[in-house]
């Protein structure tokens, strides 16, 4: 490999996956804002406890896996497990298309939270391990407006379910992930240097011990408060991925066609200048001031609390549409300096499974707000609910400003 083409690819691999990570959020978005179309051949779902279900299902077995599925990943090969579980989760998007039942789907979006589960902290410990220092919160903000885009095209459903239908949808999607995973194979790769310092830390250590990097984490005491801070602002960041498009149909008097294209291409396009700006200035703020990367995602965290008042008991659509955009800008500031701030209080040969213990603690809240709020949707309170969730967020933004002080950018 060349001097310049080395210099260039841990930006290529940014590239690389910030496709899969927008595969990755439009295959498990579809879902949300297809159920109209689904419904008419699926009647369980007519009820929103019932689609709420559907979607939590999904959340609780992705958070059950996620710290398994960080563990492997500071064991194996992270290039490798994020081809496999974009394989397997697109396979899977395919064969919703062929789903007749509740049960085909449950069974199905529960294999989905599996596989999805693998990526996110193989992908971004694999981003953290070819971007260190100035790049690295830039780098995973690119990453993350792949999230946000794919949330976006995931809005689309029910525009193109109403112009197909729900089950060519499902298999177009589906198919173009599992050919993109197989071009994955020869394009993307580990940092050999990285994986070889990794494997000279552990040749020391005492073999056997799986679960080592675990005991590690949890007895650093930091990221127990970094766990609450990430966990906290998760019930919202579902409750938007999952009940806005709901939320917005509700509150404007709109249909499905346009509120799921409106709601998510709203949070989508805010988050997106939410991560590239939250990452630019993080990078810089840090260069001055160890704490500048907690700045950063608490100046993000405090936008989002009156945008969520604003969202649950707004009824017209410039008040509810500018509370959209203000807490995608906030929520992606937050969301561009979490692997960032985790990096400075764990080693890089711990990230993946530090990660993947958050993953889960933040899903675990996602599945049980979304579950919730399928109850406060029958019973027409689903505005409200999202205007209580300010209080949690104001709650973890107090811990973690009085609390969170790290002392280098980079653990070792």
């Amino acid at each position: 490999m060349s001097t310049k083409i080395k210099n260039s690819y841990p930006w290529v691999v940014v590239g690389l996956l910030w496709v899969v990570a927008l595969l990755n959020y439009m295959d498990r978005q579809m879902l949300s804002t297809m159920q109209e179309a689904i419904k008419a051949d699926i009647s369980e779902l007519n009820k929103a406890e019932a689609f709420g279900a559907l979607m939590a299902v999904f959340l609780w077995i992705y958070g059950i896996v996620s710290p398994f599925a960080g563990i492997i990943a500071d064991k194996v090969s992270r290039r490798w497990l994020v081809i496999v579980s974009l394989f397997v989760w697109s396979a899977v998007t395919f064969l919703m298309g062929y789903a007749t039942t509740f049960d085909e789907l449950y069974w199905l979006r529960a294999i989905m939270g599996v596989s999805e589960a693998l990526y996110i902290p193989s992908g971004l410990s694999l981003i953290a391990d070819w971007h260190t220092g100035k790049s690295r919160s830039f780098a995973v903000g690119i990453h993350m407006t792949g999230l946000y885009m794919g949330q976006a095209v995931g809005g689309f459903g029910a525009t193109v379910a109403s112009a197909l239908s729900w089950q060519t949808t499902f298999h177009g999607f589906g198919i173009i992930g599992i050919a993109y995973a197989l071009l994955l194979i020869f394009v993307l790769k580990d940092n050999p240097v990285q994986r070889a310092q990794e494997k000279r830390e552990r040749s020391g250590q005492p073999k056997g011990r799986i679960f080592q990097g675990l005991g590690v984490v949890l007895s650093t005491w930091s990221f127990w408060i970094l766990l609450f801070y990430f966990a906290a602002p998760s019930l919202p960041g579902w409750a938007i991925r999952n009940w806005l498009p709901t939320l917005f149909q509700q509150s404007l008097g709109i249909t499905m066609e346009v509120a799921g294209p409106l709601s998510t291409i709203t949070i989508a396009a805010s988050s997106f200048v939410g991560v590239l700006a939250g990452g630019l200035l993080s990078d810089r703020w840090v260069q001055r001031n160890i704490r500048g990367r907690v700045y950063t995602s608490a100046i993000g965290l405090a936008m989002t609390i009156p945008a969520l008042m604003l969202l649950g008991l707004g009824h017209q659509l410039l008040t509810v549409v500018a509370a959209g955009i203000f807490f995608g800008v906030g929520y992606g500031m937050f969301d561009a300096n979490n692997m960032p701030i985790l990096c400075q209080i764990i080693p890089s040969r711990y990230r993946a499974t530090a990660y993947g213990l958050m993953n889960m603690t933040g899903v675990f809240a996602g599945a049980a707000v979304t579950q919730v709020l399928g109850k406060w949707s029958d019973n027409g309170e689903l505005g409200l609910g999202f205007a209580l969730l300010a209080a949690v967020v104001l709650t973890a933004l107090m811990l973690q400003l009085v609390t969170l002080r790290p002392t280098t950018d980079n653990a070792e």
